[in-house]
């Protein structure tokens, strides 16, 4: 780990192999067991990471916590799709990031965005095999912090579980809102849930409201019928929600892509397959 550091460079073009295969297989992995990332910084500012290879982590990749001000340009992360928890690039707490001009492939998110962050540009990133960029899980601890202006562009999934992807806790004790994302110009290929939003693993009403999120130029296919699933909350709706010129193709036989939306506002315009379910 690094910790409490400025202006730290990693670069060059060598590789770090986790060996988690051991770790990975359903008689040694534990869900409560934390298992070490290949990198963690912690508290580091000012800072970049170029070049860099990771292999088969044991949990995620790269693991940032409070970082503020750091680049992460021309990694390679790769894990197999069946590897658990093993994150490309996960990120709580942290300002001023931006990752671009990568490749990511897991068996968990290629990015995951935690709370309490602010000012996210990923760029150039292409992310398969995985569960796509997500933001959270949120709203789990009371503690948790709003995450706001994120920027996704020029972005392509290939054969992931999921692509765009928001994950909040029911029956969450946090009430944070996430807001200012913009997803623009992203190619699904083959992807499983091209845009969803759903609350997860507990029984109760979601108290994370995601507001004013932009879904502009997305195109490609979809493994499920479903290639757009906004589910929110009942007590805190989705509000603000556009959607811009999407074009996605379900690739099944059991007939044309469609779109979910509940406890959502919003708007549609341009070029719109699914047709648009926006209130």
């Amino acid at each position: 780990m690094s910790a409490y550091i400025d202006n730290l460079v990693v670069t060059g073009h060598g590789t770090i192999d986790g060996l988690g295969s051991h770790s990975w297989s359903s008689t040694n992995f534990d869900m409560n067991r934390r298992l070490p990332a290949n990198m963690a910084f912690d508290f580091v500012r000012k800072s970049r990471i170029n070049g860099l290879i990771s292999l088969n982590s044991k949990s995620e990749h790269l693991n940032f916590f409070c970082v503020d001000h750091f680049n992460i340009s021309h990694v390679n992360l790769t894990a197999p799709g069946n590897s658990p928890n093993t994150d490309g690039i996960k990120i709580g707490m942290s300002n001023n990031v931006k990752i671009r001009d990568s490749h990511i492939g897991s068996g968990d998110d290629c990015i995951a965005i935690l709370s309490g962050k602010t000012n996210f540009d990923i760029h150039n990133i292409t992310c398969g095999p995985g569960h796509g960029i997500s933001a959270g899980s949120l709203g789990k601890h009371k503690e948790e912090k709003n995450v706001e202006n994120v920027r996704v562009r020029d972005t392509v999934f290939t054969g992931t579980s999921d692509g765009i992807r928001f994950k909040t806790w029911e029956s969450s004790v946090a009430e944070i809102t996430v807001s200012g994302f913009l997803y623009e110009n992203i190619k699904m290929v083959d992807v499983r849930h091209d845009i969803v939003s759903t609350s997860t693993r507990s029984i109760g009403d979601s108290h994370v409201q995601i507001r004013n999120v932009t879904f502009k130029n997305i195109w490609g296919t979809s493994r499920d019928k479903v290639a757009v699933n906004l589910q929110c909350s009942k007590s805190f709706p989705c509000k603000d929600i556009q959607l811009i010129d999407i074009n996605l193709i379900h690739n099944g036989s059991d007939g044309p892509a469609t779109a979910l939306c509940e406890y959502v506002n919003g708007s549609a315009r341009g070029k719109m397959f699914p047709p648009s379910c926006l209130n």
